[in-house]
């Protein structure tokens, strides 16, 4: 698999580590039915706090500076992990950044509408664009990207989650570099595992997974935002997209997406008891954060189907930890306690 005709910007110090869960599975012990539980960490990075939006944004601002683009933007949640981590890689790659973010989460309470990844996009010195529930934001980046054009301004817009077939090829390039660091540490995988919010992520693993020849059903994730079904074909959708950017001629079916959706709980944003679990208990055991809207739910998910032994004993399964600490910060009188 051969990403290098595509302009990439280079944010992150790669390959993002893979450790094992060792204080996890001393404390859960038979818990795990005897599976072993593993963390890519791209929740690391030198900058923007981190998270797994920089891996899409190395190919969106790559394609942005191979266009001559002087300004940036996109849309998100009003939380949105994307939005803050534009913010970031725009002010250090010298690119003007404009945000729209709507209300998704019926909250308007001071440390959820100012506080998180909210804050940080104006430390960041993005524009931000706050819309109300409901409101088409892609539709008003575009009309604002139109009128900074015809001031001079040269405008790249990207959409939520920079989940376009451009911004998946992160996580195309992430499939290959998974399947490399497995066999330099002798794992035989049973699972990739991820939160499916805008469905970029685990459109990218399964194209990558394919290119390389490899099932792309290796790759499973928790739906987050939409439901299961909904994310399902979605997912397809980008995940056939990149395809036909990365290996043309190649496509997957409905079968090659695996997809989660009981652990989304009543919606997007909204806190859920295994989230809760699955965020204090990584962070009691390993130090190590879930957010409460994306990996938390995922990690809950997980946790459920060993539990549940839905995995042998001795499988390994890789959890990819995508970011996302900010958020926390959002969710105060949930996470206390």
């Amino acid at each position: 698999m051969d990403l290098s005709r595509f302009p990439r910007l280079p944010l992150l110090d790669l390959p993002s580590p893979i450790d094992p869960l060792d204080g996890l599975a001393r404390h859960l012990g038979d818990g795990l039915n005897g599976v072993r539980l593993l963390v890519k960490r791209d929740d690391l990075a030198r900058f923007g706090l981190g998270g797994n939006k920089l891996r899409k944004l190395e190919y969106l601002l790559g394609a942005a500076r191979a266009e001559g683009a002087d300004t940036v933007i996109t849309v998100g949640a009003i939380q949105s992990n994307h939005a803050r981590l534009t913010a970031a890689a725009a002010a250090r790659s010298g690119f003007a950044c404009e945000l729209f973010l709507t209300r998704s989460v019926p909250r308007d309470d001071p440390a959820y509408a100012r506080n998180g990844n909210r804050l940080l996009d104006d430390v960041f010195g993005a524009t931000v664009h706050e819309l109300a529930a409901g409101a088409d934001s892609l539709a008003q980046a575009e009309t604002r990207a139109d009128e900074l054009r015809a001031a001079g301004r040269r405008v790249y817009v990207f959409p939520s989650g920079g989940s376009s077939p451009v911004g998946c090829l992160g996580y195309a390039a992430c499939a290959g570099e998974i399947l490399a660091q497995a066999d330099s540490m002798g794992l035989d995988l049973a699972r990739i595992v991820v939160p499916n919010g805008s469905c970029g992520t685990h459109a990218g693993l399964a194209a990558g997974l394919l290119a390389s020849g490899r099932d792309p059903r290796l790759a499973r994730s928790y739906a987050v935002l939409e439901t299961g079904a909904q994310a399902g074909a979605i997912t397809l959708d980008k995940a056939n997209a990149t395809l036909a950017l990365l290996a043309p001629g190649t496509s997957l079916t409905a079968d090659d997406i695996v997809i989660d959706g009981a652990h989304r709980g009543p919606g997007y944003g909204i806190p859920t008891a295994g989230m809760l679990e699955a965020v204090r208990l990584l962070a009691r055991t390993e130090g190590l954060l879930l957010d409460p809207v994306y990996s938390g739910k995922a990690f809950a998910g997980l946790l459920h189907d060993v539990r549940a032994g839905r995995y042998p004993a001795g499988a390994s399964v890789l959890f990819v930890m995508t970011g996302g600490v900010p958020g926390l910060f959002a969710y105060p009188d949930v996470m206390a306690g």
